[in-house]
């Protein structure tokens, strides 16, 4: 969040789970859990990259330290061994989860800001957006560009994601458009999906791949058919100022979205209704937001740098 903290909700009751995670001194701009639950990541605009443990809400170690600029995006690999990091400093770079250390060279390409980065399902591969309207995908192994950038973006990338399969990204962009393409050769898969009337600043895949979740400054959510492109009923709406982050639960009938509100929301992906109250408790604007694997918890992000 802005207000500089991490926090954890029970996604059932929509409570806060213990005290907020503070360490980070400036903006927390993204935040995800291990997949096997028992950590969390974050990035920050303080250039640093921090692991806590869920259970007790402490540090686990120092702070991964090498950007250059802040963070903006944060994940970890499938196997829970690695991090993977954005920056503003143009880079991405991977960590190794227990140790801390840079596993090696920065991966470089991309002329601005790295404002989003995901790990691919079968460990194989990264993809990054940039303000530089490019996404950029990256072999794990050896940290090489694979092919060339994928363009069509007329503004710049804020957030990329892999399907379950890792045979396709989905990318947002300041453009109000989604667009989808193809792992293997780049190439975008039929038309953007087009729908909202501002950025997109966030989207995801759902579990089984078959819809795509987008939210934006229009202060809409949108559900999107993989398959054809089509909305799928229509705007979930509910936040008063835009949204920042979205996603799917591990078993694909709730969506989260946090935003610039201070709150987090939780929505019935059948339905488009929202579920309960807002989560209310940061007291700046919510840049991420992320469920737990076992979909008993979620996570948040905000410039309250908690």
């Amino acid at each position: 969040s802005a207000d500089k903290t991490v926090r954890v909700w029970d996604t059932a009751t929509g409570q806060q789970l213990g005290e907020a995670l503070e360490g980070h001194e400036n903006a927390v701009n993204s935040v995800a859990f291990s997949p096997d639950g028992t950590k969390i990541v974050s990035g920050s605009a303080d250039k640093t990259v921090r692991v806590w443990d869920t259970a007790t809400g402490q540090q686990l170690g120092e702070a991964l330290q090498g950007h250059e600029d802040g963070v903006n995006s944060v994940a970890f690999s499938p196997d829970g061994t690695k991090i993977v990091s954005g920056s503003a400093d143009k880079t991405v770079r991977m960590w190794d989860t227990a140790t801390g250390q840079q596993l090696g060279e920065a991966l470089q390409g991309h002329k601005k800001v790295v404002h989003s980065i995901a790990y691919s399902p079968d460990s194989t591969k990264i993809v990054s957006g940039s303000w530089d309207k490019t996404v950029r995908v990256w072999d794990t192994a050896t940290g090489q560009q694979l092919g060339e950038a994928l363009q069509g973006h007329k503004e710049v990338v804020h957030s990329t994601a892999f399907s379950p399969d890792s045979t396709k990204i989905v990318s947002g962009s300041g453009d109000k458009t989604v667009r989808v393409w193809d792992t293997a050769t780049g190439q975008q898969l039929g038309e953007a999906l087009q729908g909202h009337e501002q950025a997109v600043n966030s989207v995801a895949f759902s579990p089984d791949g078959t819809k795509i979740v987008s939210g934006s400054w229009d202060r809409t959510v949108r559900v999107w058919d993989t398959a054809t492109g089509q909305q799928l009923g229509e705007a979930l709406q509910g936040h008063e100022q835009a949204v920042n982050s979205v996603a799917f639960s591990p078993d694909g009938t709730k969506i989260v979205s946090g935003s610039w509100d201070r709150t987090v929301r939780v929505w019935d992906t059948a339905t488009g209704q929202q579920l309960g109250e807002a989560l209310q408790g940061h007291e700046q604007a919510v840049n991420s937001v992320a469920f737990s694997p076992d979909g008993t918890k979620i996570v948040s992000g905000s410039w309250d740098r908690t």
